[in-house]
């Protein structure tokens, strides 16, 4: 059957991520530390409010764009929390998930031999979602001795005539690095310059944890109409299995997005909707009291990997540590798979994530603390044996 296939598909290569996780549901007893999911259940009372609402006989399509009143609160919390203002009329789209909304825009956007500019290591969706739109991804190789921060001087040699997109994610996955305002500054003028549109995924914008509140490249001076910020309430407010994300632009672009969302797709679930919703209008404390705890445990899983011997920069968001593993001179791929069948601690190999994940591992600190203490002295243990075995 495979003549029948697209070769814009057939080409794709599986993910790397999925292959090793193959590899872990075999396997027993694992202290897990791969997974990019919250470990805590959506809040009741947001799930109430879709239980209440089926009740009730919710149960119809919305506007393709999404609930209003859903768009107005996104429109309202984006403005109060980073400082970006949009028309919840024509500027906000509710899609399904972020990813939907990254697929939706790059879709919009790109046309076949159009490059788009990835900053990696990064989440590994990314370029393949842009080869099967038609595109050229480019990959940006960023560096622990740079906090795995994209530079201006590193977008601008990665520039040709045929660059159209530049996709950013800060707070990253799977590094954990952050951007500031004043980080973003040289990279604006680099995007003015060159009259690029940029895609900013700021799904992981509500787990900053350095000084100051995260800052969305849609507010940098000149970038607002430049942007298509995406976000989703996944991580942030423990609503993965909801795929509830969204989009705010420019309204040509917005439009444009949602001519492709309503052929497709139709409207997000309105039982999400009413969920994110309820989210958003009640659920704000209880999403700080998630960010404090990742927040101690980053804490923890740093200092671990650090007691244990790896080189480790400081993640200042998302809920992920990127160490170095280079000192057990092993690949990332055999550290992970030996760490996994010696150990019995799964963390993903940073070879997947793109350029300049080779030699790193990444580890989601998103489970119990008594997980993470036991993984670290796993981890500890193993990397001392390593290092043992080459001496």
């Amino acid at each position: 059957m495979e003549r029948y296939l697209s070769p814009l598909v057939r080409d794709i290569k599986p993910s790397g991520i999925r292959k090793f996780f193959d590899l872990v549901s075999a396997s027993k007893d694992i202290i897990t530390l791969g997974v990019g999911e919250p470990d805590f259940v959506t809040p009741w009372h947001v799930r109430e409010a879709c239980v209440y609402s089926l009740e009730r006989g919710y149960t119809r399509y919305t506007s393709n764009a999404g609930m209003i009143e859903l768009r107005e609160a996104i429109a309202s919390y984006l403005d109060s929390s980073f400082g970006t203002s949009y028309d919840p009329e024509k500027e906000v789209l509710v899609t399904v998930g972020g990813s939907e909304a990254i697929d939706l825009a790059l879709r919009a956007l790109i046309r076949p031999g159009d490059e788009v500019l990835v900053p990696e290591p990064c989440y590994i969706s990314y370029s393949p979602i842009t080869s099967i739109g038609g595109g050229i991804p480019v990959g940006i190789e960023t560096f622990a001795k740079d906090g795995f921060k994209l530079t201006a001087e590193a977008l601008e040699a990665s520039i040709t005539p045929k660059s159209k997109v530049l996709i950013l994610c800060y707070p990253s996955n799977p590094t954990g690095a952050t951007m500031t305002a004043e980080d973003w500054l040289p990279i604006a003028k680099v995007v003015e310059k060159h009259d690029l549109i940029v895609i900013s995924d700021e799904i992981y914008a509500e787990l900053s944890y350095g000084q100051g509140k995260h800052a969305s490249f849609a507010a940098a001076p000149g970038m607002k109409d430049r942007t298509i910020l995406v976000s989703g309430f996944s991580k942030a407010f423990a609503m993965t299995g909801w795929r509830m994300g969204y989009a705010c632009g420019h309204p040509e672009l917005i439009s444009a997005m949602l001519k492709i969302h309503q052929y497709t797709v139709m409207c997000a679930p309105v039982m999400g909707q009413v969920a994110a919703l309820e989210a958003l209008t009640n659920g704000l404390g209880e999403k700080d009291k998630m960010v404090e705890s990742y927040n101690r445990r980053r804490r923890l899983v740093v200092q671990g990997l650090r007691d244990a011997g790896l080189d480790c920069h400081e993640p200042e968001g998302a809920f992920y540590a990127f160490p170095s593993i280079q000192s057990t001179g092993l690949t990332s791929e055999t550290f992970a798979q030996r760490l996994l069948v010696e150990e019995k601690v799964a963390a993903v190999p940073g070879d997947v994530f793109g350029l300049g994940g080779e030699g790193f591992l990444r580890c989601s600190y998103a489970t119990s603390v008594a997980q993470l203490n036991e993984a670290m002295d796993r981890i500890g243990q193993f990397v001392y044996k390593v290092k043992r075995e080459g001496a």
